[in-house]
């Protein structure tokens, strides 16, 4: 089937299976642990040093990911990120009296390792696999990597709780392994052998990036997803439940069709913000999506604690709030794969996303501390200040139209 394309497109479909292959599981897992481990009376701030392992694997993945990369190939970091999954969850097979704290965080390390060596490959594959210059072209591939990767997330909320319902824990964590294990051996025979290898071997020195325009669109990347996951990780699911009353299939099921309609506008970002006018993004528009950012947060953190029903403006401000993130990330996720360099590609794109994954951490822990301390709007209020930061800092980008190759 794959022979009817070129070598170039049966790279970027394998690319792109694989990372669809991951995310699903991944999204799936995710969820599993959340709706498990409250069920188990887990605290949220408890539930949220689950994924303190995680998190952080994805700073340190990124970091050394990008080297990693540049020298043995982005087909081998893909096909290590795919292994390590397995192996993460089936960790989680265990009987249940060995599901302790300790063993879980240690599963969810081996799994945000994965994670991030998968998306690193994946994003930075996709700057070699488009040709040189073609800036339009590369902008859509990427909105549309990045929105199918999200939408396919959503997909596996929705997959975790009804997984977690059909074939209780352990049923469902062995059903992910064996998919992911046969995405493991076709990408294992198909994949190109020599993508993303440099032509000169990058010293380990070189994994901190020296481009300014890099350095601050990785700190304002920080601060958006620190942004999101404030108050979206932990908190939002739990006081679905908690306050609300959803059953765990109902929460599994909303977040999951959020995270799709999520992936299905960040497809669409490149039409949003002026390809059908031939406009090129510049450095005002970070700007400006990350300020309307502001609207919802504000708009919720005013107005839950006295609405008469909570749950009816929550929904509204989340779709709201998901349209309008979800034109930031994929943004962004264009802007960093332009002005990567091209040679040391990984490099560059794993330096990013080492930042993505320490704001990922930072909101991860906030959300399960300051929503069991103080509950769902002082989330919403220090996400709307980490916007701010993100918002300053994009202003400080110095490039104007599309980075020069």
């Amino acid at each position: 089937m794959l022979s009817q394309f070129s070598p170039g497109v049966r790279q970027y479909l394998l690319v792109t299976g694989n990372y669809w292959a991951f995310t699903l599981t991944d999204g799936a897992l995710r969820m599993l642990v959340v709706l498990h481990f409250h069920t188990l009376g887990y605290s949220p701030l408890e539930i949220a040093l689950l994924f303190l392992f995680y998190e952080f694997f994805g700073v340190v993945t990124n970091l050394v990911g990008g080297w990693l990369g540049a020298r043995i190939g982005l087909n081998r970091t893909m096909n290590i990120g795919l292994g390590l999954q397995v192996v993460a969850l089936a960790m989680l097979l265990v009987p249940a009296a060995m599901l302790t704290v300790p063993w879980v965080m240690a599963a969810q390390a081996l799994s945000g390792i994965a994670k991030d060596l998968n998306k690193m490959s994946a994003k930075s594959a996709i700057k070699l696999l488009i040709p040189d210059g073609a800036n339009q072209s590369l902008y859509r591939w990427v909105a549309f990597l990045t929105g199918s990767k999200n939408s396919l997330k959503g997909a596996g909320f929705f997959l975790g709780g009804f997984l977690l319902w059909w074939l209780g824990f352990q049923g469902a964590v062995l059903a992910m392994a064996t998919l992911l294990s046969f995405t493991l051996f076709l990408s294992l025979v198909n994949l190109g052998k020599d993508l993303g290898v440099a032509k000169s071997k990058p010293k380990f020195s070189q994994i901190f990036s020296k481009s300014g325009n890099i350095n601050i669109l990785s700190a304002a990347r920080l601060f958006l997803f620190g942004a999101r996951d404030l108050w979206f990780v932990v908190a939002l699911p739990v006081y679905l439940s908690a306050e609300l009353g959803w059953a765990h299939t109902e929460v599994s099921s909303f977040l999951a069709l959020w995270v799709i309609g999520y992936g299905v506008v960040q497809s669409l970002a490149p039409y949003i913000t002026g390809k059908r006018s031939n406009a090129q993004p510049n450095r005002a528009q970070p700007v400006l999506w990350s300020l309307v950012l502001l609207v919802p947060l504000l708009t919720l953190a005013t107005l839950l604690p006295t609405s008469s029903d909570p749950g009816s403006w929550l929904v509204i401000g989340l779709l709201v709030f998901g349209a309008l993130f979800a034109i930031n990330s994929s943004l962004h996720s264009y802007l960093i794969v332009n002005l990567a360099d091209r040679d040391a590609v990984s490099l560059d794109v794993g330096f990013y996303y080492m930042a993505n994954a320490a704001g990922r951490l930072i909101g991860t822990l906030l959300s399960g501390y300051l929503y069991q301390a103080y509950g769902l709007e002082t989330c919403l209020w220090g996400a709307a200040l980490f916007i701010l930061s993100c918002t300053f800092l994009s202003s400080q980008l110095k490039f104007d139209g599309f980075a020069k190759q």
